[in-house]
């Protein structure tokens, strides 16, 4: 690949009333990813006349004054080389679906219109770009409206978010999380986009409005050529972009030595080409051509019975958090962790899997790290744009050692020595019952049961997921396809945790 992957959450919004947060949001990207798009969200629920609470725009003066603290912000990021992009989200009417635009430059002004085709035009001949999200809900209701699109304008879309994922009605992936706005259709998903001709890229991205880049809410993937603001455009405008639900999946995806987003010729010869490297099992490959899946390739089921031996490259994730029932302990909201990892073979990279502030990663070497990390365990229904009601936080170590060997932990003083061999087979979980009987014991005196639910239920946990080796999260893909005009192929890509990876199409014109 002649590019980097360069990795961002571009749907973060923070609100006029937090805005003077910014400076903490964009240290939490500068730990977490490579760049950052981020999109002032200048909406509020309001009182209208007759009481009833409606969503608005804040007035123009608190807006303003707000986009040139954002200015101040974006331009001190630039100067000190962090790649930072300043964007608001638009919704207009709603009768066009929601998008958040994004300036390549610093000097851009926010508009208003109440349509999409208003705000294409309002930016002509400007570098802006109007990314449209949760595109499936209704027509009219927050939808996308397929029939207004401007590729040049927008050029990739939102498939998956903390919403849900927009491809199409079909997927086993739900959009459920923000009830209020749904149930999704078919008629405005990202698929009825590309059936009607349309040449654009998909993202993921979180839409959080708590903290910026959480886990499993979806990440952005970039091919560009460096990590300046330039590179990064021009991927923007080439539709070089994917999405991944969870872990951050390298896809290595070209077709005729074209890398996704681009345009090729027809070929009834083609040269289909896919390195996959997961941060989990890889459980499947799909190779989609016109928003039909043509071939799916297993993974699963390829490579669990080759036997390992000697040095191997393996990964796992340490989760940390649960802990205790809210309705139970109502001021026990957070749990702060320290520990460390250490290996005798190589530590060869270390992706975080964070869901809010506070986490550090620190003292990182050939063969150990420090950390500190605060889950959080909330009473929020995640209803509207909250956090979900349990948040863990961990690592996903990839380590190169001898299979005998073992990998070693300690968290808040306590050392788990786990063999390698042991990880490879299963997952281990490591509850703190000591702790949570003190905490019944001094709450509420309680020291038997028959069963054992008061003290599981409300422990904490650490958890070492079951490690894979490499040739469980790697996996290669080589075809010859027949390709025609106006046809597009793109690749899906499925862990067996259900983390998910989007390909932008490669399209086909004559």
């Amino acid at each position: 690949m002649d590019y980097k992957v360069l990795w961002t959450d571009m749907h973060s919004n923070l609100h006029h009333e937090k805005i003077k947060e910014l400076p903490k949001w964009l240290e939490q990207m500068k730990k977490t990813m490579d760049f950052w798009p981020f999109a002032y969200y200048p909406f509020y629920m309001k009182k209208d006349v007759t009481g009833l609470g409606v969503e608005d725009k804040y007035d123009d003066a608190d807006i303003n004054a707000d986009w040139e603290y954002i200015r101040e912000i974006t331009n001190k990021a630039n100067e000190d080389g962090f790649a930072m992009f300043m964007g608001y989200e638009w919704q207009g009417a709603g009768k066009d679906g929601d998008h958040n635009v994004f300036f390549k430059n610093n000097d851009g002004y926010m508009a208003y219109p109440l349509r999409y085709e208003e705000l294409v035009k309002n930016y002509e001949g400007q570098d802006v770009i109007g990314i449209p999200h949760h595109l499936a809900y209704q027509l009219g209701h927050r939808g996308k409206n397929w029939s207004t699109q401007n590729d040049k304008f927008s050029p990739f879309v939102e498939t998956y978010s903390s919403h849900g994922s927009s491809e199409n009605d079909t997927t086993c992936i739900e959009m459920n999380r923000h009830i209020h706005m749904g149930p999704r259709t078919g008629e405005t998903c990202v698929e009825r986009g590309w059936e009607k001709g349309h040449k654009f890229g998909v993202i993921a991205s979180g839409d959080n409005h708590s903290c910026p880049g959480v886990y499993g809410f979806g990440y952005c993937g970039v091919l560009a050529k460096s990590n300046s603001k330039e590179d990064i455009w021009d991927a923007f405008v080439n539709r070089r972009t994917y999405g991944v639900s969870k872990e951050r999946m390298i896809l290595d995806y070209n077709i005729d030595n074209k890398v996704m987003g681009s345009i090729i010729k027809p070929n009834n010869q083609a040269k289909f080409s896919l390195n996959v490297t997961g941060g989990d099992a890889i459980d499947r490959i799909e190779i989609i051509k016109n928003n039909q899946v043509i071939e799916m390739v297993p993974h699963t089921s390829t490579w669990e019975n080759k036997k390992l031996s000697g040095t191997i490259r393996f990964k796992f994730q340490l989760e940390l958090g649960w802990g205790p029932d809210r309705r139970i302990f109502p001021d026990i909201e957070s749990r702060h962790w320290v520990g460390s990892l250490k290996t005798n073979g190589k530590l060869l990279s270390i992706e975080k899997c964070w869901s809010n502030f506070g986490q550090e990663l620190t003292n990182v070497t050939d063969n150990s790290c420090d950390f500190e990390v605060t889950s959080y365990k909330t009473t929020a229904s995640g209803k509207w744009m909250g956090p979900s009601a349990v948040t863990t936080e961990g690592f996903i170590f990839e380590i190169e050692d001898d299979i005998d060997s073992f990998v070693t932990l300690i968290i808040d003083g306590k050392e788990y020595k786990i063999a390698i061999k042991d990880m490879l087979y299963s997952s281990r979980l490591f509850p703190l019952l000591d702790e949570v009987s003190e905490l019944l014991k001094e709450r509420y005196n309680f020291t038997e049961y028959y069963r054992s639910d008061s003290w599981w239920h409300n422990c904490y946990k650490i958890k070492v997921h079951q490690a894979v080796p490499e040739i469980g999260y790697t996996c290669n893909v080589e075809r010859t396809l027949d390709l025609k005009d106006g046809d597009n192929v793109r690749v899906r890509v499925w862990q067996k945790n259900g983390g998910v990876a989007w390909s932008s199409p490669i399209f086909v014109e004559e």
